[in-house]
């Protein structure tokens, strides 16, 4: 029987093995088995196959199970703060994970080998790791799909709402009106659909958008279209 794999459409823009990567992960993020975290992050990797076709995805899941070992070495507690507290330590101040509020347009940005190896990064591809190494320890993590902005929401008795942008600071509600506010210039109001958690086919789709964007704004037409590539098999479900 034939491959759904070898009579997909080949890409005119996108590198083909980052096409295909992306390709055979969208089969496993909308189930409900525990792989679907793991094809995100290698779904998210395959983006950047498009430019860094050097780039080993072993290389880059030993990096986040490396660190999530680390915060294992140093937890004696199971409990949820206690694990939030070890891997706050590890991610932002030993590791240094911080938001590249000086060169934020620049597509590496959304690269998690660049991002693993400058330890800067977009608000997207940050939460994308932080989630990654927390469900590694077991605690559950959601991507917040926020108007201009994104964050990491830890499930707990209560949500706990992680800025990894801004080395991994707690937001209230409150506050996380505010910095949407700052991050859209506009005036926002706190209603629910604010903190809608981002599927997984979104969180991708918001991916590919930013790129689209940095691409244009350097007048890199054809990664334009292979993002858009990309897209549309995000689109073809």
């Amino acid at each position: 029987m034939t491959s759904p794999l070898t009579t997909m459409p080949q890409p005119s823009f996108c590198r083909l093995p980052a096409y295909q990567l992306f390709q055979e992960q969208l089969t496993t993020i909308d189930t409900s088995k525990a792989n679907t975290d793991k094809g995100l992050f290698r779904a998210a990797f395959a983006i950047a196959l498009h430019e860094r076709p050097e780039a080993s995805l072993a290389e880059v899941e030993t990096i986040v199970e490396n660190l999530a070992d680390t915060v294992a070495s140093r937890v004696r507690s199971r409990t949820t703060e206690a694990l939030l507290a070890h891997l706050h330590d590890v991610l932002f101040d030993v590791f240094g994970l911080s938001g590249n509020v000086d060169d934020y347009y620049n597509p590496t940005n959304s690269y998690l080998p660049d991002v693993l190896r400058s330890r800067q990064g977009l608000p997207i591809t940050l939460v994308l790791i932080y989630k990654r190494v927390a469900e590694l320890l077991g605690l559950k993590v959601y991507g917040v799909n926020a108007p201009g902005h994104f964050l990491a929401e830890v499930e707990a008795e209560e949500s706990i709402y992680i800025d990894p942008f801004f080395s991994g600071e707690l937001l209230n509600k409150n506050e996380i009106v505010k910095r949407i506010g700052q991050a859209t210039g506009l005036r926002v109001e706190p209603t629910p659909n604010l903190l809608v958690r981002a599927t997984h086919r979104q969180w991708l789709d918001r991916m590919l958008n930013n790129l689209q964007a940095a691409f244009a704004a350097l007048g890199q037409d054809r990664d334009v279209c292979a993002m858009q590539e990309l897209q549309g098999l995000l689109a073809a479900k």
